[in-house]
């Protein structure tokens, strides 16, 4: 032993903790690391504290040994492989969750969360890069992030591509398939992925963390099959399903359409997690009779997109009264506002749901989508307009929806170079920004000591646009007019 690594040492040392591995597996976990990272110790002496550091210089021994590649994909599959080793086998980690929810939901998602952050899959230093600041609004209070957690594509990984043999396994990267999966070039190392399993409806669903959270303890649930997202009857269900499975989280659905849908629709899946967005706190602005329902509190939320919430301590009648509003909205026209459910046998229409549980009842939020394009607004009729898409372009999806931009990378050095221009600084400002840049000038006395706080709330400012673009039935008094003739229709519709 005494001629042995330090390093695999240490981290035998840390997986035997954990309880997966007896110490009589000892020798067996020291010979099957050697076997991946080498048996030379790593040549510049450094100590690591935790299994994490652990990680990282046993991924360096094996670059040193050349037995990986230093690129972005051999270092992910090899770090994934030595975190396999601190994971219980899935069967293990869901009897541990299942025995622990007998507890409290609470017990089984506190071990299951701790488990992703401690095992790398959630990439907790990654996501601690990412820029978050608030902006309050007449809505309330924005929250803005800046993605910088996944990882840029790197020119050797490309190059490598061109060279790798396409395959259709996993299908998608929300597959139950993707639990252990090696990973490749331009696909991620999954070995210490875990989900567990649970029924929705008769039907068996994952639940996992997202390893590029959002937000805290942001997690997935997953249809076993892989099918196309679809926002129905059964949607509502499973979200009321997993609520009372886990009280203390919301879980929402991107729409299913193109446009107004998230980056996955080829996947059925749900998000949820233990976070408190700006849209959850908004108030009723206009409550209304719900007809039909008389144990379902009904009203238009206070927001900048078009939100129905339903309140209701009856399960069966939120669902029936959500499904009804659904109907009606995928057959609603109102070309005076541009709104029309279909153009050329092309559905337009649909729903983004979320649902929490607040003082024993159950709590719906709708929110109203249209996905047209038109020749002015060849992106989207209710997508971020031109004018806006130098801070954000992309579909506005579930998190979105709900008051938190995931504003993108590229922004973190582009705000640098408009801070530089307001202040009169050499500057490599993209010529997109040129427009809003000169607003700001116009609007603000900018200072060193202020530009960056005032950039900042002026990229939220930027998000409530997106967000009043998106919303169907605008905030004036046109638009809130059209949201009440539409609420007239549900209750002429017979349920």
């Amino acid at each position: 032993m005494k001629n042995e690594p330090k390093l695999v040492d240490q981290f035998v040392d840390e997986i035997l903790k954990r309880g997966t591995y007896h110490e009589l597996d000892r020798r067996y976990l020291i010979n099957r690391i050697f076997a991946l990272v080498g048996e030379s110790p790593l040549t510049a002496r450094q100590t690591a504290v935790d299994l994490l550091q652990l990680h990282d210089l046993l991924v360096e021994t094996a670059i040193q040994n050349g037995k990986i590649q230093d690129n972005p994909t051999e270092r992910e599959i090899l770090g994934a492989d030595l975190m396999d080793f601190a994971t219980p086998t899935p069967y293990q980690v869901n009897t541990k969750f299942w025995d622990l929810y007998q507890k409290s939901p609470q017990s089984a998602t506190g071990y299951f969360y701790k488990l992703s952050r401690e095992n790398d899959y959630i990439k907790t230093r990654a996501i601690a890069k990412n820029i978050e600041f608030p902006v309050p609004t007449d809505y309330g209070r924005l929250e803005i992030t800046i993605n910088l957690s996944k990882p840029e594509k790197d020119p050797r990984a490309i190059a490598l591509a061109q060279t790798t043999v396409s395959t259709s396994y996993p299908q998608c990267q929300l597959c139950m398939e993707n639990e252990g999966y090696e990973g490749r070039v331009g696909y991620p190392a999954r070995g210490n992925h875990r989900i567990m399993r649970m029924q929705l409806d008769g039907e068996t669903w994952g639940f996992q963390y997202s390893p590029y959270a959002y937000f805290a303890e942001h997690c997935i649930f997953i249809s076993d099959e892989h099918r196309p997202m679809h926002i129905d009857r059964p949607t509502f269900q499973n979200l009321m399903v997993i609520v009372k499975y886990f009280p203390d989280y919301f879980v929402g659905s991107n729409a299913d359409l193109p446009i107004v849908g998230g980056s996955m629709l080829s996947h059925d899946h749900y998000q949820g997690g233990k976070h408190e967005f700006p849209m959850a706190v908004a108030a009723v602005e206009t409550p209304f009779e719900l007809t039909g329902f008389a144990n379902v509190s009904a009203g238009i939320v206070k927001w900048p997109m078009s939100v129905i919430r339903l309140k209701s301590g009856s399960e069966s009648s939120l669902v029936d009264a959500a499904t009804k509003i659904l109907r009606v909205w995928q057959e609603y026209d109102d070309p005076k506002r541009d709104i029309r459910h279909e153009t050329e046998g092309v559905q337009h229409h649909t729903i983004t749901p979320i649902v929490r549980k607040r003082a024993g009842r159950f709590e719906m939020d709708l929110v109203l989508r249209d996905n047209q394009t038109s020749k002015q607004y060849p992106d989207g009729i209710f997508h971020p307009h031109q004018d806006v898409q130098h801070i954000k372009k992309e579909n506005i999806g579930l998190i979105e929806v709900m008051g938190r931009a995931i504003l993108p990378a590229r922004l973190k050095n582009e705000l640098q170079e408009v801070e530089r221009y307001l202040l009169n600084q050499p500057n490599k400002m993209k010529t997109y920004h040129q427009t809003w840049a000169e607003r700001l000038q116009a609007k603000h006395d900018f200072t060193a000591a202020n530009v960056e706080q005032i950039v900042d709330q002026e990229v939220g400012h930027v998000f409530l646009r997106v967000l009043e673009d998106a919303g169907v039935f605008k905030r004036t008094p046109d638009g809130q007019a059209g949201f009440k003739q539409f609420i007239q229709k549900v209750n002429a519709t017979e349920h």
